[in-house]
């Protein structure tokens, strides 16, 4: 039996804070309320009261869910398009509430604990797996994990620090993180350089057999990187997508 929309659970909730986390690219804090349940990976709506302006894309927007169950907020990232609601998420003052509803989504990390999971993904498409990752760390998960992250700079890149520090919390996990466009950098980066690859893959998963895998990004890059698995004889059964269109 279908859930019919008015089940779905709807909240009133307080901006707590707003932090960039890479260059046009910032956190949003909510609070959460004792009741609210969500299992990692998942989304919610968030739509703005009685907003400034408002342009044809409307009020309301999904995002994945980018903190763990465990933590006693909400937290969504978003890349910073100039859209009226882009602009007025950034501008509204702290204790502002906003409408939620959710959460949604099947993006989920599989049951099968014999079997590794191998996340493709880049840009704010991190997002649903900071949720997950910090999850499986706080709860000592026994799958193994691959993170292939990709972005243009680690100045690009959500969450990173984050990220790479997690390793050490939880021995079951990899971070491979690729940059592509180094040249325009101000840092230096000791790890992989260009696009995430059957190569690359190649080189931190021997021996790896029947992961389950999972993609998420924008369009494009979902579409590659989906490709560039059915060309490794990857079956859709062992594929979890997931597009991240207009950010």
């Amino acid at each position: 039996m279908s859930t019919a929309v008015a089940d779905w659970p709807r909240f009133l909730a307080k901006l707590e804070g707003r932090q960039e986390i890479a260059e046009r690219t910032m956190a949003f804090r909510f609070a959460k309320p004792a009741s609210f349940k969500f299992t990692p990976g998942q989304f919610i709506d968030i739509t703005l009261q009685n907003p400034s302006q408002t342009d044809s894309e409307g009020d309301t927007r999904g995002f994945s869910i980018a903190s763990a169950p465990y933590e006693d907020f909400i937290m969504v990232a978003t890349r910073l398009r100039d859209t009226a609601f882009k602009r007025v998420l950034r501008s509204i003052p702290v204790g502002t509430e906003v409408k939620i509803e959710g959460p949604f989504g099947n993006l989920r990390l599989h049951n099968d604990k014999s079997r590794a999971a191998v996340i493709l993904t880049g840009g704010i498409g991190i997002t649903p797996f900071r949720s997950i990752l910090l999850h499986a760390a706080k709860e000592k998960l026994p799958h193994r994990i691959f993170l292939f992250y990709s972005n243009r700079r680690p100045e690009d890149a959500s969450f990173l620090d984050e990220l790479q520090k997690l390793e050490k919390d939880n021995p079951n996990y990899k971070l491979i993180a690729c940059m592509t466009e180094m040249e325009k950098s101000q840092r230096s980066w000791p790890g992989e350089r260009g696009l995430i690859s059957s190569a690359l893959m190649g080189k931190y998963l021997k021996g790896l057999t029947s992961p389950v895998y999972y993609i998420t990004g924008p369009p494009a890059m979902v579409q590659g990187m989906h490709g560039m698995l059915t060309d490794m004889g990857v079956d859709d059964d062992n594929i979890r997508i997931e597009e991240f269109a207009g950010y």
